[in-house]
């Protein structure tokens, strides 16, 4: 009997997985800091990153789940090499199964990136900065004006 994560029984520890190193930034007083992030790669945007789209990873690399989030301590996060200095990202448990799933779901993905694997081949682009911790500030400036024909019927 295959063993399954307590909290995602649909995977077992086999199942393959892609992480990103991904340059984002924090915003502190108006001031964007540098951070790297370990973020788990879906196959639609591992898809996309290979078709040359410009993205914030680094580096992509294939992992079995169990290298990652070993089943016998399904609380903890193993990091991998070369990932040592970056930080894990935000919901990573669960975007990590999502992503998971989206290569069961679709294996000839897998076939691109052998598990054991990095590629950093990709378009790295900063020009669009991921900032983690931006705030949305509506004001009332951004009320679009209509015409005032708008509702009415003519």
């Amino acid at each position: 009997m295959t063993q399954t994560y307590p909290n995602a029984t649909d995977l077992s520890p086999d199942n393959y997985i892609i992480l990103g190193l991904a340059t984002c930034f924090v915003q502190d007083d108006g001031e964007l800091t540098e951070v790297e992030t370990i973020e788990p790669v879906p196959s639609s945007a591992f898809e996309a990153i290979i078709q040359g789209v410009p993205t914030s990873y680094k580096r992509l690399s294939a992992f079995t789940l169990n290298t990652i989030l070993p089943i016998d301590t399904p609380d903890t996060l193993h990091k991998p090499d070369g990932f040592e200095d970056a930080e894990w990202s935000g919901q990573f448990i669960e975007r990590f199964a999502a992503a998971a799933r989206t290569y069961v779901r679709k294996p000839q993905a897998t076939e691109k990136l052998p598990i054991g694997q990095s590629w950093n081949q990709m378009n790295y682009n900063l020009d669009r900065k991921r900032i983690l911790n931006a705030k949305r500030r509506v004001k009332l400036t951004d009320n679009v004006k209509q015409h005032a024909h708008t509702h009415k019927t003519l």
